[in-house]
């Protein structure tokens, strides 16, 4: 019987999936129609209103995407110790952009990661160069989540067929755009702080409900793992997944570690709060809710490794993606199933309408406001134009998702995480730790690690030559790992020194010393330079 044959009751499968799009909706809707939600400018940030409770809530329900719940617990189930760098990944990458970036951006910017690039060196070429990277990295990850509802919604229906993965994916695109375009950063904050919760009860209960299977003996549960799995005892030593090539194994550790502090979307969560001590309370409650998590995925990968089995997995659609509602099937039947993937569904929606909100906003915010318009545009205009971003990225995700629907989002992610590493990271450590850094340092750094993390990407096997390549039938690929970190980051780094070097004639000494107490302090916050 195949996975799609036991799902018992689609029916109440998709009542319990409608109920929760109902009530996200109705959320949305109604936080937005009682306050700010979506008019003016606090459309980007929900007018800086959240506790650090509630804004470490929407932390974790945005970081905890469908990379996070389906990409590595199907990562685990299929390679083991390999699918484990990501859970580990991501929780130091988090642990890197809490120490490093997270409170000096909130106490030096205002709405997006822009404005902490451009303060000492000069705003439009600084701030178009910035928007086009959140852009191009809020496009990818937005892929992730889009592949990961279309496997989900499959799985949970029981269909198969490309024709129905790709309707569901724009159903998807549509439904973002509705969030996005009623409550904007207020009402997407509402669903994320939510959907954290149903997510950390899910993961919990399910986590729980396969330690008892095995009587709570992790070890026994490992063994267990090892002797259904085809790989046997490999599951358990690195390097299952990429054979004879650590360079991959160590390209994808560099990008996972280093992604999520150049992420804007993530970043952009910490203009939501009102001062630099309700940002640090942020911080503790994302680390404790985010850090519990992956323990999670760790348990749910090598459950259903044992309970739904590599070959079931592989099968299903969207093959890794499906292996968290597979193994809710096989613990609690359709209801469970139903629950689990309603949950995992709000985790896509509320990511995606994140992704949608920080691309807006650098785009309105960056570049038509202060390239185009100099800083002078009018509020009503610039927040038209960001609900026009959306719909445009919207439409761009529905066709690149149908494009990728078969790749593991937690990989897609990935590769967002290495061109946010490589474009806007080295900028974003020099602009705050380098008095030195300089506006040619700016640029070159993230035009060069951008464009080199892209192209590297186009021509990897992750796009052709390789049966699981997003076009397998093509074989253009001359770079030989499937993530470019490696590469993309030191060159993204070297560039921003590079350019700063020759950029020596530029004096901003005074701007960096104010820069620096701002970004120290949080004195003056918000009113960032015009020069």
């Amino acid at each position: 019987m195949t996975p799609l044959q036991a799902v018992a009751n689609p029916i109440l499968n998709i009542s319990i999936f409608i109920a929760f799009i109902i009530l996200t909706l109705g959320i949305v809707i109604y936080v937005s129609s009682g306050g700010r939600g979506a008019k003016g400018k606090a459309y980007y940030t929900g007018g800086a209103e959240f506790s650090g409770t509630q804004n470490g809530f929407a932390i974790a329900g945005d970081y905890l995407s469908a990379a996070s719940f389906l990409g590595i617990v199907g990562a685990v189930a299929l390679y083991g110790y390999d699918g484990l760098l990501y859970s580990i990944g991501f929780l130091v990458a988090w642990l890197v952009a809490l120490l490093l970036v997270a409170e000096p951006m909130r106490n030096t910017g205002k709405y997006t990661m822009a404005d902490v690039l451009s303060f000492r060196t000069r705003q439009s070429p600084v701030r178009m160069a910035a928007s086009i990277s959140t852009m191009v990295i809020s496009f990818l990850y937005l892929l992730a989540q889009m592949v990961g509802a279309g496997s989900l919604v499959a799985v949970l229906l029981g269909i198969s067929g490309g024709t129905a993965q790709i309707l569901i994916i724009g159903i998807v695109g549509v439904l973002m755009m509705i969030y996005v375009l009623i409550g904007g950063m207020k009402g997407t904050t509402w669903v994320q702080m939510i959907k954290a919760v149903l997510l950390m009860i899910g993961a919990g209960a399910m986590t729980v409900w396969v330690m008892l299977k095995y009587s709570g003996n992790f070890s026994k549960m490992l063994g267990a793992a090892v002797a259904e799995h085809p790989d046997g005892s490999k599951i358990l030593e690195p390097m299952l997944q990429y054979g004879n090539n650590p360079l991959g194994f160590i390209s994808l550790a560099v990008a996972v570690v280093l992604g999520c502090a150049g992420l804007p979307h993530v970043l952009m969560r910490f203009y939501t709060v009102p001062t630099a001590k309700e940002a640090r309370r942020s911080v503790s409650w994302a680390i404790t809710l985010i850090g519990l998590f992956y323990l999670f995925t760790m348990v749910m990968g090598y459950g259903a490794a044992v309970l739904v089995g590599k070959d079931t997995i592989l099968a299903a659609p969207g093959k890794a993606n499906a292996a968290a509602p597979l193994l809710a099937l096989e613990l609690g039947g359709s209801v469970l199933m139903g629950v689990i993937s309603g949950v995992a569904f709000a985790t896509i929606l509320a990511v995606v309408a994140g992704l949608a909100i920080a691309a807006s906003a650098s785009f309105a915010h960056d570049i038509y406001n202060n390239v185009i318009h100099k800083g002078q545009a009018d509020p009503a205009k610039e927040i038209r134009v960001a609900r026009t971003v959306v719909i445009i990225l919207g439409v761009l995700a529905i066709i690149g998702g149908i494009a990728a629907k078969d790749i593991n989002v937690a990989f897609l992610v990935s590769l967002a995480f290495a061109i946010a590493a490589s474009a806007n990271l080295p900028s974003i450590l020099y602009s705050l730790y380098w008095k030195g850094f300089r506006t040619k340092g700016a640029l070159w750094s993230i035009y060069g690690g951008l464009i080199t993390a892209v192209v590297l990407i186009i021509f990897s096997p992750t796009v052709s030559g390789a049966p699981s390549a997003m076009f397998p039938d093509l074989d253009f690929a001359w770079f030989p790992l499937t993530n470019p970190a490696l590469v993309s980051v030191p060159v993204g780094f070297f560039l921003g020194w590079l350019g700063s070097i020759l950029g020596k004639d530029e004096d901003n000494a005074a701007v960096s010393t104010e820069m620096e107490v701002r970004s120290m302090t949080g004195v003056g916050t918000g009113e960032v330079l015009k020069h």
